[in-house]
């Protein structure tokens, strides 16, 4: 009887052994299954690394991030730099005349020129020399202009307007309306005639529409605006007319 039952008992066990294998086995399965599903949504959730523009490649370096953002500021263009160096360099009261030409010029009466004076308009406009040789301006009265270049008109003014009106005055001066020149002798049609800017001795005989027959075409003989006497020069090509000249061209004698 006993022996029967020992028999028995063994056999269960043989028989429940492979069982629990199997359950061990199942278990262990399901325990990679859901480790595996936990990796595989781990990945899915990881967020993407950002994708560069075209052209432009990532360091993960500070020193190549650093040179990156320092390529990538926006360019200084030309004309902001040249606005920096002109206002890192201006002293105070610039002064500005449109024709460097002007230089040798002398303003006289009748003359009509424009001031500009920067970001101030009330101050700003045009005027005309007067019979006295003056400029009549706003807030700072009378100008001599007569007998002076543009450039030491402006100076005059700028200094005028820093004397306790603005803090460096930027002004700008150019003549609009010069007085005439005259011309008489042996040309076609003497008489006067609007000046024009860089006019010369043989463009102020065309527009007197030539010489003559009688005409010396060596020499000739000018009064400058502000003298008492004429000069005889060379007749050259380049020779200055400057306003309020008078241009004379003598007769020849064989």
């Amino acid at each position: 009887m006993n022996r029967s039952r020992q028999v028995a008992d063994l056999s269960r066990l043989e028989y429940d052994e492979p069982k629990e294998w199997w359950l061990m086995h199942l278990i262990r399965s399901m325990l990679f299954a859901v480790l595996f599903a936990s990796g595989s949504l781990a990945v899915a959730q990881r967020p993407a690394d950002p994708v560069a523009p075209a052209g432009k490649v990532q360091s993960s370096t500070p020193a190549t991030a650093t040179a990156t953002a320092t390529s990538a500021a926006p360019p200084v263009t030309a004309s902001a730099t040249a606005s920096a160096t002109a206002s890192a360099g201006a002293s105070p009261g610039s002064t500005t005349v449109s024709d460097s030409t002007q230089d040798d010029y002398r303003l006289g009466v009748a003359d009509k020129i424009r001031i500009i004076v920067f970001n101030e308009e009330t101050l700003s406009g045009e005027f005309s020399v007067s019979d006295s040789g003056t400029l009549s301006l706003p807030l700072i009265g009378d100008v001599q202009a007569r007998g002076r270049s543009p450039r030491e008109v402006v100076k005059d003014i700028t200094a005028k307007l820093a004397d306790g009106y603005l803090r460096e005055p930027r002004v700008s001066l150019d003549v609009l309306t010069y007085r005439p020149f005259y011309i008489m002798g042996e040309v076609t049609k003497p008489g006067e005639y609007p000046y024009t800017n860089g006019l010369t001795v043989m463009n102020s005989v065309a527009r007197a529409e030539g010489f003559t027959y009688r005409a010396n075409k060596g020499k000739v003989f000018i009064k400058r605006a502000g003298e008492t006497e004429e000069r005889r020069y060379p007749l050259q090509a380049d020779l200055r007319v400057y306003p309020g000249d008078t241009v004379r061209i003598g007769e020849r004698f064989f």
